[in-house]
């Protein structure tokens, strides 16, 4: 699978534990975290009304960011878990395959095309 069909399942995977199936941060987590996720779907309408990719990116795979209106780093670093998950024997390519990084970025593009499908408008 690919695009948004994939990113929404790596989200309902993921994320929806605690940003919620809709994106709205009411996952079923949530009431027990002491900061209630971020609402997905408004993510554009807080940046001027243009998809932050690149933040996106950033914070998913967990580069150093500020972080803002995401609060603090205590969101699990997607990138690292799928990097760990990449190189489980199950998972690896044989020599000229492609690498980790190829099936990280991936997953992370796929989620962010999905993070943009569902913006409220």
């Amino acid at each position: 699978q690919e695009g948004a069909d994939f990113g929404k399942y790596e989200y309902y995977a993921k994320c929806a534990s605690c940003h919620g199936v809709s994106g709205k941060g009411d996952g079923t987590v949530a009431k027990y975290m002491t900061k209630v996720p971020a609402d997905l779907t408004t993510y554009a309408k807080r940046n001027g009304g243009v998809f932050p990719t690149q933040l996106a990116w950033q914070v998913i795979d967990g580069r150093p960011v500020e972080i803002g209106a995401h609060g603090t780093r205590d969101m699990p670093v997607w990138g690292q878990e799928f990097r760990r998950e990449t190189l489980r024997p199950a998972d690896r390519l044989g020599p000229g395959g492609p690498g980790p990084e190829w099936h990280v970025a991936r997953r992370i593009s796929a989620l962010i095309d999905y993070l943009a499908s569902i913006q409220t408008k």
